[in-house]
């Protein structure tokens, strides 16, 4: 540990009683006093003792065994409602390290995992034909009341609707000039479902009916134009905070990334890289910008935020321009 090998970089993990702290030998840290020292096999024993990994040489993803049989674990237990306390016996690890070291591997939390597993087989029901309550409980959901509850969130319509393909499901729509040129506004009977920009109003209502193929889509401003007007507003700088009612419909991953990039301020710029730190995937930098790039509500979800580490603009769905303006709007 002393002469930091690097051949045993994995092999075993000290934690230093002074501190609550787990590393592993070749940290870069301050060594030390030995009578602090406690010797360890694995992460999970460091954790079981109460200890919390490093934030500098992170320790917690040299066992990625933890995360993989929770995953398993989690998998061959959907039909359940698994308690965290359920799960911290099955890892023999606190609630806390369990929740922390699960995130940090899988980006996100045990009971996200398990929704989005549920939700990834239902769809793969309904698609394949299945009726829609052999499917809901084939899926791993205790009853179809809890399903419909979340149907936003785990289908972004009903199940009936999404085994018809979208089919019959009403989404209404608007284009209207702003000051990023002309803009579409879209919702469903949930909310805001797409807010894009363009340079003519036959390729945002192309976009729009390609990304809702099965959707019956209507050109219709009156039940929009409170949100049209909130949004205006907002481009033009009258208004720093407005309240939307948004239909989200994403994969796990990018349900994470997005709510991080609603966290980022009005009037502040974050990176990439921050926002892989912040949900805890320092190393899905690419994944992040690929989110990014997929999310289709302008603004709302504020993507335009989110620049390169060096502070130079690249990379929005809307055009770079477009985004300069926005930032240098939101910093007035």
């Amino acid at each position: 540990m002393l002469s930091r090998e690097e051949d045993l970089h994995d092999k075993f993990f000290y934690a230093v009683k002074s501190t609550k702290i787990y590393c592993r030998p070749g940290c870069p840290s301050r060594r030390p006093n030995r009578e602090n020292v406690i010797f360890f096999d694995a992460t999970s024993e460091a954790e079981k003792a109460g200890f919390r990994p490093c934030l500098r040489c992170k320790p917690a993803s040299a066992d990625p065994g933890i995360a993989e049989s929770l995953c398993r674990y989690i998998e061959e237990h959907l039909e359940e409602s698994l308690t965290l306390a359920e799960l911290s016996k099955f890892a023999k690890l606190s609630p806390f390290h369990l929740q922390r070291t699960f995130k940090s591997a899988v980006g996100v939390s045990p009971r996200e995992y398990a929704n989005a597993l549920r939700a990834a087989r239902l769809k793969a029901g309904l698609g394949e034909g299945r009726a829609v309550t052999d499917a809901i409980y084939e899926a791993g959901y205790s009853s179809s009341s809890r399903l419909y509850e979340r149907s936003d969130g785990e289908l972004g319509m009903t199940p009936s609707s999404y085994r018809k393909g979208g089919k019959g499901e009403r989404i209404d729509y608007t284009v209207a000039d702003s000051p990023l040129g002309r803009m579409l506004v879209a919702s469903t009977e949930k909310g805001i479902c797409a807010i894009t920009f363009g340079d003519s109003d036959g390729a945002l209502e192309d976009t729009l009916r390609s990304e809702f193929p099965a959707a019956d889509c209507h050109n219709n401003a009156e039940p929009l134009s409170a949100a049209v007007a909130q949004m205006l507003g907002h481009l033009k700088g009258e208004t720093r905070q407005f309240a939307l009612p948004l239909d989200i419909r994403a994969t796990a991953f990018q349900r994470v990334v997005w709510k991080a990039l609603q966290a980022v301020p009005y009037g502040s710029t974050s990176s990439y890289a921050d926002i892989a730190q912040a949900i805890s995937k320092p190393d899905a930098i690419r994944a992040v910008a690929t989110a990014c790039a997929k999310n289709r509500i302008a603004v709302a979800i504020p993507c335009h935020r989110i620049v390169h580490k060096n502070g130079t603009i690249s990379g929005y769905r809307w055009g770079v321009e477009r985004k300069k303006k926005l930032l240098e709007r939101e910093k007035l």
